[in-house]
């Protein structure tokens, strides 16, 4: 029996990052290996591996794809590997890891931070800095969009009465947290880009962006616009030694804020705010059939890669939008984003002679995960049957995306899933939602029901 320990992370820190810690653990039991797994989540380190976890291990995994910090296993054997990998075939990892690990000592430490610098080059440019911005975004708007739900809650113009709860809520979602959706946005791709030096002009752009009226693409625009000006000033700017210290508390953001903000105030923010308002009323003038053609677009976009870069995507429009009060696509986007855990677990109750038992477990899993929307609850089987599974789940998800849409649902929450459904008008159109939530579910189910084959297993009849 070996002992291992590990280390998961993903970038956005929600799902991937605890579904590869879980197929790690079930692949250590069912190969007969002690394992201790820290998660390096959105809620920040869990389950910290201590130094004499370290030094009793045998060999080190990481399943990570973003960048982990390696010096505490120098002298380890460490294997390195991606979250999709993990969640795939844990077992299958932990053997790789098992005959393939090498021993670090200094040159190799130094040799994997290189290694990982290179993969970090290869994930970088616009969508490496833009899901980092969204990754900080996302806790911010759900808990604004849903404060603005519970205000809601006590009726449409509740909020309008001053000294009430219902505005109190309001001010909290709308006044305070919104507020910061475009300056978080822009703050945290510019960090992305230029480190700490890029948070400040990135922060005070998104700040103006907002002001502007230039939205969530002037927070983006911002935030690489302060991001790359930082990085060119931090690599040109050489100052005497006794000096050095003003670079990061004077120089760098005082430099980088003027430049970023003139930008956005002379250049930038005008034509911007054009745009963002001819794309706010295109949005909410659409037509029925046209309506339908962008739900599906975007439902087909949540179901595709399953929380992965084009699913993100898609999320981080309709939330952009929120701040724009057009709340239509990101109803769409979460009855898309649910369907393919719903489907897949439907399929596993209604035809239950096409999984084994350990999938027909993992259907109910799968259940939850999509009734709280989260997408990735689909990953297992689609890792195991990509060919038959994908096609279907992003079938069902562009009904459900479709049908919202046609059908004008609108959400002023970004997540919770099912659990914000009751929450009296965070929802418009809420009958018709569940059908376009049910009719994309049933259409991933029947379809994955279809075309898997059967398994040669018993299916006992339980009553």
């Amino acid at each position: 029996m070996a002992k291992i320990v590990a280390v998961t992370a993903c970038p956005t820190g929600i799902a991937h990052t605890y579904m590869a810690a879980e197929s790690l653990k079930v692949g250590a039991q069912k190969l007969g290996h002690e394992i201790k797994i820290e998660t390096m989540g959105s809620a920040g380190v869990e389950n910290r591996l201590t130094d004499d976890d370290i030094s009793q291990a045998d060999v080190v995994i990481i399943a990570a794809d973003t960048n982990v910090d390696t010096e505490r296993f120098a002298g380890k054997p460490i294997y390195m590997t991606s979250t999709g990998l993990a969640i795939k075939d844990g077992a299958a990892v932990i053997n790789e890891a098992l005959s393939k690990a090498k021993v670090t000592v200094a040159k190799e430490v130094a040799k994997i931070e290189e290694i990982k610098a290179q993969r970090s080059a290869q994930r970088s440019g616009v969508y490496k800095h833009l899901m980092t911005g969204v990754s900080y975004i996302i806790p911010v708007v759900v808990a604004g969009g849903l404060c603005i739900a519970l205000s809601f809650a006590f009726g449409i113009h509740a909020a309008e009465q001053e000294g009430s709860l219902a505005a109190a809520l309001m001010r909290i979602g709308g006044g305070a947290a919104f507020a910061l959706m475009v300056p978080v946005l822009a703050g945290y791709i510019a960090y992305s880009i230029a480190d700490r030096p890029g948070l400040t002009p990135g922060l005070i752009g998104g700040m103006l962006a907002s002001q502007i009226g230039a939205g969530f693409l002037g927070g983006i625009i911002a935030g690489f616009i302060a991001g790359y000006v930082a990085l060119g000033l931090k690599k040109s700017i050489k100052l005497p030694k006794s000096l050095e210290g003003l670079m990061p508390v004077l120089v760098l953001p005082l430099i980088s804020s003027l430049i970023t903000g003139l930008l956005m105030i002379y250049v930038i923010g005008t034509p911007v705010k054009g745009i963002m308002d001819w794309l706010t009323f295109r949005l909410n003038t659409m037509s029925t059939t046209n309506a339908a053609i962008l739900g599906l677009a975007l439902g087909a976009m949540m179901a595709v890669d399953m929380g992965g870069p084009v699913n993100k995507v898609a999320y981080a429009f309709a939330v952009g939008l929120l701040g724009s009060n057009t709340f239509e696509p990101m109803a769409a986007v979460m009855a898309a984003g649910m369907t393919p855990p719903l489907g897949i677990a439907l399929s596993t109750f209604i035809a239950k002679n096409k999984y084994t038992k350990e999938e027909r477990e993992a259907g109910k899993a799968a259940l939850v995960l999509g009734m709280s929307f989260i997408t990735e609850g689909a990953i297992p089987f689609a890792a195991a049957d990509p060919l038959r599974v994908i096609p279907s789940i992003i079938a069902g998800s562009a009904v459900a995306g479709a049908l919202s849409m046609s059908f004008h649902c609108a959400l002023r929450a970004p997540h919770g899933g099912i659990f914000v459904l009751p929450i009296p008008n965070a929802v418009e159109n809420l009958g018709f939602y569940i059908i376009a939530i049910l009719a994309g579910s049933i259409v991933t189910a029947l379809l994955v029901s279809l075309l898997k084959p059967n398994k040669n297993v018993n299916v006992i009849n339980t009553k």
